[in-house]
């Protein structure tokens, strides 16, 4: 199997995934609890920006503000390092826990990232297991809303002001319009652009990443479908790619 590609560049949001080797081990909450554990310990350590995850059975979403401080190398290595180990201390266990390195595909700020966003939050609800991001609560949505900031791992202060959001009840009122918004219309398939290719946003926001990484874009495809641009990492399929819906369905690019 490819290993996933990692081409960081400073200042970007990071929508990060990480992939268990082919089994269910966050099956059970306690799992996902300590994984969520590290997380809040990479925060306080490092100084990691989150502005959004999710804990699922097999895999996770972690979005992530990069300041140019290798907070995410350091922390993603505490993070899938330290759940593995404990993982297979408890278990009595031998092997890998995680299926390859964990993928990072940079969000264009402008209107993208809210679809990112709400793309992480509907993740259980596109398994069928709930059927509203605050039924699941290993996910970043009640995170959001929580009245209890001390609790918080995300910064909801800086999500707020990379949405353009005034405050951060704006942000709060804004995202439950728009995962009520993307609930409605139901458009909840998977979509590999979000979690396989090296950026996603508009074609000015490619183009210059793409510019940016030099050599290492070479035989980087561009795809376009609508408004919505992304680089594709040659070494993902895009299986789906001749079928992808349209960005113009998106309930909530645009919308602040």
């Amino acid at each position: 199997m490819p290993r996933a590609n990692r081409f960081f560049l400073q200042g970007h949001v990071w929508h990060i995934t990480h992939r268990c080797q082919q089994q269910f081990f966050f099956e059970f909450a306690p799992d996902r609890e300590r994984w969520l554990f590290w997380l809040n310990e990479a925060r306080k350590r490092y100084g990691l920006r989150v502005l959004n995850y999710t804990v699922t059975s097999n895999h996770i979403h972690l979005l992530v503000h990069d300041r140019g401080r290798g907070e995410i190398a350091d922390s993603m290595q505490l993070i899938a390092g330290r759940t593995a180990q404990e993982y297979n201390q408890r278990k009595e266990r031998r092997g890998a826990f995680w299926e390859d390195r964990y993928h990072a595909t940079a969000v264009d700020c402008d209107g993208y990232l809210a679809e990112c966003l709400v793309y992480i939050d509907m993740n259980m609800v596109r398994a069928n297991v709930i059927t509203h991001p605050a039924d699941w609560p290993h996910c970043g949505y009640s995170d959001i809303h929580s009245a209890r900031p001390q609790h918080r791992f995300i910064d909801v202060e800086a999500l707020a002001a990379l949405l353009g959001c005034s405050s951060a009840e704006q942000l709060r009122e804004v995202h439950q319009l728009w995962v009520q918004t993307a609930l409605s219309r139901g458009h909840n398939e998977r979509d590999e652009r979000w979690t396989k290719s090296l950026a996603v946003g508009s074609s000015g926001f490619v183009r210059r990443f793409q510019k940016d990484l030099g050599v290492m874009a070479r035989y980087r495809k561009v795809l376009e479908e609508g408004d919505l641009y992304a680089l594709r990492d040659p070494q993902c399929s895009y299986a789906v790619e001749a079928e992808v819906k349209a960005a113009s369905t998106c309930p909530v690019r645009g919308k602040k």
